[in-house]
Order: structure tokens, then C-alpha cells, then sequence
């Protein structure tokens, strides 16, 4: 088998390729789009970095391609949809840069607290000057927002410095923080404890700015922020704010909603240090990843064996078509659900009733898994799914029934967190067609897809008129309405599927209103 490298990667890594018998390993470095679209259709495997874009129209011209490996975290490049139809197995090496980026991001809290950065210049411009008082790091609290791989790390090397740890997740049991020497907290009861507070989550819909103005505004007078996670996390313009009146004594930035920054406001400022997007730039990381992908590449063409595969959900081929409209439907479920929860995870439960228990499961709640994850992570997928909730401390269970009641097949998820257990249940129509049919006790029927207001209200009149209103003043059309009750005059529930995201203004004026319980925003794919 034939693969084509497109970009440098380390000696070590293009030696486990030409090691390999039965591969033969091509480097072709600098090509232009064009020029990729006509080297690849030989190849069995393509291995790239973050420049090369492997696009649908590479993709189309790869004729004998098998497989796409991703020598770093992220897959943006390539376009998993059009490799996913071809039957292309993506991968990535998600690892090989963890130790680096958490380093930095302690490096920075360092460099911070310290006033390195600006004390460097001082002397360098021929100055002498004594007054850049920093701070101890010692005994003081560090906020962690994301325990995952990287902020585990940080979480280590901050207790090493004899600094206190809180953190929040919600995807992370009290159990393991416990083994992290970690408090667990909520958000709004991190904010305000930490001297420090440093951010490792993805970029998602639901951690968009996630350090609003207003969250920045709970932060502990004189607080330190640093982030080397990903642009966006963080409300720019209220940062600035916050740092300029002296409400924050500073913030180190690895990340910028928009990069390079240039005329960024942010950095005019004294008290803001920067490096440009350097958390996984070490040799060591460079060297890991180019491994770690020369050896999945390897493992997989020869052997067929798959690791950190983006786009391969565990079903035989056979099975596939019978499975497929279902693992759409347990993905929908829990990624509803998990949008809606509060709270911490502890327990996921699945439940097969009718026609679907005589199928394979174990796919089916790998894939609720998928949606329940990826509300709040990147990059989840069939293949790590499990791995990532084992990592939290959630319980996973299942059951099945070969009694459907209702109707002729029911998947049913519910989600126990540290505050409520949840409970949504959906089915196929004309056995292809995701639907929602119950949402906690309440029975409607919605279609599970793309942008999603779920509301719980008081059951009186003119609560449909009021909602349309609000809507329809801000030019947000109602693509479907979606209405359960269990009783006259008590309590209802509603999905509104709209066109387009609400603004959170709007949303803030949808709960404002008397009778609304509460109202939250999900998003659902295709």
C-alpha cells in the first residue's frame, strides 16, 4: 500500500512508515491544492499536519484512499463529511501535545504573576527599574474551567507549586477530582474563589464566551486569567474592560478570537502578555504527534486496526443499514438532553424497548454518548466516546425490552446529574425518520434537528401568542412548534424548532416572561 505525506514530519515518524513491509512511503511537501488533487489517487493513505487541506475535491480524486491521518489534535483540514461517505477513516493524535500546552499554560500563570515578560523589556531597553512587584502563586487558588487531558496536567503541576485547586466540569465525578486533589465546584462558586483562573475547554456553542461580561464581573477582585485553549472562550471586550479599571490584575493569552490579532485592543494593554498560539510548539509534541500518526497509519493499512478515529462508528457492515437511522437518533437524544441538563454527570442510562433490543446496542449508546459529549468537548467520537465518560466517572447502563408499548421500537435515555435526573425518549417513523416523542413525562412529537428552543411554562392561555411575538420582533422564524401537557393549567412543555441561533438578548426577554419555567437553546445537527 501506497502513502503520501504532505507535510514535515519528524524522522522518527516517515522511519516507522518506511519500516513497515508492505508500505511504501512517498514525501510530497508544498503541493498546491491543485497539484494534491492530482498526486493523490494512487494512495492508500494520506498523512498531513495543519497546513494541507483535504478538501471534497481531493477527497473525490482520491480514489484508492483508506485512510487520513491528522499529525496534531484537531481535524478542521480535512472534510470529515465528504471522507465519512467514502468510507475513509479519519484519525488524529489527540495525545502527543497534552504535556506541552499544559506546560505553557503554567508557564504563563508564571510569567504573569511574576511580571517577567515586562520586567524582560525594562532591562533589555537599558532600564533599571525595581518596581514590577509580582505575586506568589503559593497558597493561592487556581481555578481550572475543563478537566480533561490538559487540565488534568495543570492540575498536577499546580499542586506541586502548593497552590489550591478548584475546578469546574460537569463532565467530571467528585470522585475523580477527589483522585486529582480537586475540588469540584459550580462555575459561579469558582469564580469569585480564584486568584488564578485558567481555561481548558473546546470551542463549542455552549462554551462560546463562556467568560462573559457578566462571569468576568464575578471573578475575584485582582485575578489573574489565563488561556491557552482555543479563541472565543472568552468575551474580548469585556476582558479589556475588566483589566483596564483594574478589576483584573492581568491576563496571559495563547489565543485570540481572531488570529493573528493585529489591532487587537487587548494588546495595548501593560497588564496583558501574549505568545502566538504556542501551546503545542516543542519538539517533544512535534516528535510525539508525528509518532503517533506514523503508527496508527501503519497499525491501521496492515492490520485494520483503528485508534482515535473521528468518523468510525463501531457496526458491522452487514448491520449498518438497519443501525444507521438509530445511531442518528440516540446521538439527537443525547445531545438534547445533555444541552438541557444542570449539573455534574453521574449516570447515563439507555433503554431499548421493541424491535430495536433484537439489534446491536452497544453502538446505539456509544452514540448517545457522542451527542451527550460533544455538547461541551471537541472532538468526540465513536471511538473515544466510552473512553472519555470512563475518564469522568459516569455510570453507563443499558437495558432492554422486547415490549414496546406504544410503539413498534422506543430508545429511551435518561441523565442523572448531581441536581435532577432528565428523561428523553425517541423512535423511527417509516423506520428511517428520527423522532422525540417524550421529554421528561410530558408526550410530544418533534422532529430532532438543527436549532432548538426548549421551553417549560405554565399551562395558561396566550403563552403561544406571547412567545411568537418575541420572535417574530427580533426576524427569528418558527420553523415547527412542538406542544405536550399532562393536565389542564399546570405545567407544559414546547420545542420551538427556529431557523437560526436566538440571540441571547432574546433569549433573556423569553425568560423574563411570568410564565416561563425555564428556556434553554440546543443545537442539533443535520
Amino acid at each position: 500500500m501506497k502513502v503520501i505525506v504532505t507535510e514535515k514530519l519528524s524522522d522518527r515518524g516517515l522511519a516507522i512508515l518506511a519500516a513497515a513491509s508492505g508500505l511504501t512511503v512517498d514525501v510530497k511537501t508544498g503541493l498546491s491544492p491543485e497539484a494534491l488533487q492530482e498526486a493523490v489517487g494512487p494512495y492508500d493513505g494520506l498523512v498531513v499536519r495543519s497546513a494541507t487541506k483535504v478538501t471534497k475535491a481531493v477527497i473525490e480524486r482520491a480514489a484508492n484512499l483508506k485512510a487520513i491521518g491528522r499529525a496534531g489534535i484537531g481535524v478542521d483540514n480535512i472534510d470529515v463529511e465528504a471522507a465519512s461517505k467514502r468510507g475513509i477513516v479519519v484519525m488524529n493524535a489527540p495525545e502527543g501535545n497534552t504535556v506541552t500546552t499544559a506546560e505553557h499554560a503554567v508557564a504563563l500563570m508564571l510569567a504573569l504573576a511574576k511580571n517577567i515578560p515586562q520586567a524582560n523589556l525594562s532591562v533589555k531597553s537599558g532600564k533599571w527599574e525595581r518596581g514590577f512587584v509580582g505575586a506568589e502563586v503559593f497558597n493561592k487558588t487556581l481555578g481550572i474551567i475543563g478537566i480533561g487531558r490538559i487540565g488534568r496536567i495543570v492540575a498536577q503541576r499546580a499542586t506541586g507549586l502548593r497552590m489550591n485547586v478548584i475546578a469546574y466540569d460537569p463532565y467530571i465525578s467528585k470522585d475523580m477530582a477527589d483522585e486529582l486533589r480537586v475540588e469540584l465546584v459550580s462555575l459561579d462558586d469558582l469564580l469569585p474563589r480564584a486568584d488564578f483562573v485558567s481555561l481548558h475547554v473546546p470551542f463549542t456553542e455552549a462554551t462560546r464566551n463562556i467568560l462573559n461580561a457578566d462571569r468576568i464581573g464575578k471573578m475575584k477582585p485582582g485575578a489573574r486569567l489565563i488561556n491557552c485553549a482555543r479563541g472565543g472562550l472568552v468575551d474580548e471586550r469585556a476582558l479589556r474592560e475588566a483589566l483596564a479599571a483594574g478589576k483584573l490584575a492581568g491576563a496571559a493569552l495563547d489565543v485570540f478570537e481572531k488570529e493573528p490579532p493585529k489591532d487587537n485592543p487587548l494588546l495595548s494593554l501593560p497588564n496583558v502578555i501574549c505568545t502566538p498560539h504556542l501551546g503545542a510548539s516543542t519538539a517533544e509534541a512535534q516528535e510525539n504527534v508525528s509518532i503517533a500518526i506514523a503508527e496508527q497509519m501503519r497499525d491501521y493499512l496492515l492490520r485494520g486496526v483503528i485508534r482515535n478515529a473521528v468518523n468510525v462508528p463501531c457496526v458491522e457492515r452487514e448491520l449498518m443499514t438497519r443501525l444507521a437511522p438509530y445511531l442518528k437518533l440516540a446521538e439527537s437524544l443525547g445531545s438534547l438532553l445533555s444541552q438541557i441538563i444542570e449539573g455534574g454527570l453521574r449516570h447515563i442510562e439507555l433503554a431499548y424497548s421493541g424491535e430495536v433490543s433484537s439489534l446491536p446496542t452497544s453502538p446505539l449508546t456509544v452514540s448517545a454518548l457522542k451527542g451527550i459529549l460533544q455538547a461541551s468537548m471537541k472532538d468526540v467520537n465513536m471511538v473515544n466516546a466510552p473512553v472519555l465518560a470512563k475518564e469522568r466517572g459516569i455510570r453507563i447502563t443499558e437495558k432492554t425490552s422486547a415490549d414496546a408499548a406504544d410503539f413498534a421500537s422506543l430508545v429511551t435515555l435518561s441523565i442523572t446529574s448531581d441536581k435532577e435526573t432528565r428523561r428523553i425518549a425517541g423512535t423511527l417513523f417509516r423506520k428511517e425518520e428520527p423522532r422525540i416523542v417524550q421529554l421528561d413525562n410530558y408526550d410530544l412529537e418533534a422532529v430532532p434537528t438543527g436549532w432548538m428552543l426548549v421551553v417549560f411554562n405554565e399551562d395558561i392561555p396566550g403563552v403561544i401568542g406571547k412567545m411568537g411575538t418575541i420572535l417574530g420582533n427580533n426576524d427569528i422564524n418558527i420553523a415547527a412548534m412542538h406542544l405536550g401537557r399532562n393536565a389542564p393549567r399546570g405545567v407544559a412543555a414546547a420545542i420551538y424548532s427556529v431557523d437560526e441561533r436566538i440571540p441571547p438578548r432574546v433569549l433573556d426577554d423569553i425568560r423574563a416572561l411570568p410564565f416561563v419555567i425555564s428556556a434553554k437553546l440546543v443545537r442539533l445537527n443535520g
